[in-house]
């Protein structure tokens, strides 16, 4: 097949739609009525949070849903708006316009745009790759504190007030000069409904199921819980003219099918779009392919990275054509689609078909709608997200992943969520290179009346003055190579019949440039003492690049297939 046909993206629709039968057509029909009712609320919220109007959240729900159907892997992914990247979404366009004009959302169309284009770049180079780079303390502390940066930011709609802030500290502080003008009925419209959604996700469903309900049904109702929270808060704003009072409600929400909207073609706002477009690509690829991947699993099923770069790619280009913005796989609607008995991706195209007939004929029920709804809707989402025994678990086991998790947290709470996440990164790739610039380095010796070598500091092993026997446990690179040299050169000086060095390569999975010239550099010094230099349990793949270069055919010592081999070899004294 040509290279540039295999560039192009398969359609993973023509793998399960050949298979589509009637009972995958109930089930996913099911399914779909479920997260319809569960996504309206929440596309209506995280546009908000995105600073976008209401009907945004709508219209970004739609079309990607209908292209991720036919490009993506995942049977049950849910695509659409989600909080951390609505969050994203607004810390990377604020600058640009003020929230809620009309530039504010074509500059929110073009960061969708920019950002379907980089994902689609992405895996048509097969770059899913990257996304390792981003580890998990370091996703779970930039969650963690977005959630809490999230909830705070609704804090002033929940309250009634005005409060401006980039940052948790600012914000905080904003809030609470803001306590004094704090709307009353706006404040217990909001911490009801708070306390509501917070009841009704642990206490609504043992409730119907001890009233007889079947659990399954249960499960569904408790589902339905800020479907029902909308629509009492708003029957109630109309009916007791809450509005009046000075509740703020979202008012007129334009019926319709989503618009043909085009980015802006300005090169300079593209240059300044561009890291957070990425940031935002990989974070929602980070958070779409780990749900993506945990939901397969459960059923025997896989999903391709690479290709879930273009899926994604794909639905973001498409939210940016219809009015939408960044959107990504959600955590909780793919979790619910998945519980539902959602078989295939055609679950999503009839939810899209759901929030095109909630566009086309319900937004007028949604003028009295509080906005303290909406933001008590944000706040229960978003704090389940946040997740402080990341702080323990790290602390127990490995101090540098703790601080990567601290980095991020404290730099996104009190800077900003790009800064955040570029530190938490940064962070940890200095850990990384600073942990494996300092290997481990272990003598070892022959575990008596066995083939097996162990640390000599650790247990009870026959070694030989003549050898010394040294296990590197790391691949050898630029950054620990002198490390290496130094170790050997300490150890030689302080044994004066030192007459062989055993380099044992079973931890070793790789060999660069650098560290070559270390290790001719160390050959050199030894066989200028009287001391040869061996190799054992050299690695295929490292053995060879090794063979493509001079160093073995002037290496002083041998390569062995096994260092009891060379034990048995070089001495014998320890064998018998």
């Amino acid at each position: 097949m040509p290279s540039w046909r295999r560039m192009l993206p398969s359609l993973p629709v023509l793998q399960w739609g050949r298979a589509y039968n009637r009972e995958a057509l109930v089930s996913d029909s099911v399914a779909a009525l479920i997260v319809t009712i569960m996504l309206i609320p929440q596309s209506l919220a995280y546009a908000m949070l995105a600073g976008l109007p209401p009907e945004v959240g709508l219209y970004a729900s739609v079309a990607p849903l209908l292209l991720y159907a036919v490009f993506g892997t995942s049977r049950v992914l849910a695509v659409g708006p989600v909080a951390v990247v609505s969050l994203m979404t607004a810390a990377a366009i604020g600058q640009h316009a003020p929230a809620g004009t009309p530039e504010y959302w074509a500059v929110a169309i073009t960061l969708a745009f920019l950002s379907g284009l980089l994902l689609l770049s992405m895996g048509l180079l097969r770059l899913g790759f990257l996304a390792n780079f981003l580890s998990h303390p370091v996703i779970s502390g930039f969650i963690s504190a977005s959630g809490i940066l999230i909830a705070a930011s609704q804090l002033k709609t929940l309250m009634g007030v005005s409060a401006e802030g980039h940052n948790f500290l600012d914000l905080s502080l904003s809030l609470m000069s803001q306590l004094g003008q704090v709307h009353v009925l706006t404040l217990a419209i909001g911490a009801v409904t708070v306390a509501f959604l917070f009841w009704v996700r642990s206490g609504l469903k043992p409730l119907l199921q001890r009233l007889g309900m079947k659990p399954r049904a249960a499960d569904v109702a408790a589902k339905t819980g800020p479907v029902a929270a909308i629509a009492v808060t708003t029957l109630l704003t109309w009916a007791l003219d809450w509005q009046v009072q000075g509740v703020k409600i979202v008012g007129a929400v334009p019926q319709g099918l989503p618009p043909f909207t085009l980015p802006l073609w300005d090169l300079g706002l593209w240059q300044a779009l561009l890291v957070p477009a990425l940031l935002i690509s990989v974070v929602g690829f980070v958070e779409s392919v780990s749900v993506g991947q945990t939901l397969a699993a459960k059923r025997r099923q896989r999903i391709e990275p690479d290709q879930e770069l273009v899926a994604l790619g794909s639905s973001n280009l498409s939210a940016a054509l219809t009015g939408g913005f960044p959107v990504t796989g959600g955590f909780a609607r793919s979790v619910v689609n998945f519980d539902a008995g959602a078989q295939t991706p055609a679950a999503g195209v009839f939810t899209a078909a759901g929030i095109t007939l909630a566009s086309m004929f319900l937004t007028p029920v949604l003028y009295y709608l509080p906005q303290a709804t909406l933001a008590a809707t944000i706040v229960v989402a978003v704090l389940s997200l946040v997740d402080f025994s990341i702080l323990r678990k790290t602390w127990n086991y490995a101090k540098s992943d703790f601080s990567a998790v601290v980095a991020t947290l404290v730099a996104t709470l009190t800077v900003g969520v790009e800064t955040g996440l570029i530190l938490g990164v940064g962070v940890s790739l200095a850990l990384y290179l600073y942990r494996t610039s300092r290997p481990h380095m272990a003598e070892v010796g022959l575990v008596v009346g066995s083939e097996h070598f162990r640390n000599v500091q650790r247990h009870a092993v026959a070694v030989s003055p003549r050898v010394l026997s040294l296990r590197v446990d790391e691949s050898l690179y630029f950054a620990n190579s002198r490390a290496l040299e130094d170790r050997i050169n300490s150890t030689v000086a302080s044994r004066h019949g030192l007459v062989h060095v055993i380099l044992q390569c079973s931890a070793i999975n790789d060999i660069d440039a650098s560290a070559l010239e270390s290790l001719e550099a160390i050959d050199l010094r030894l066989r200028g003492a009287g001391v040869r230099l061996h190799l054992s349990e050299v690695k295929g793949p490292v053995m060879d690049r090794l063979r493509k270069t001079e160093f073995l055919n002037g290496l002083s010592g041998q390569v062995f297939l096994s260092h009891y081999q060379a034990i048995a070899e070089l001495a014998p004294e320890l064998i018998a």
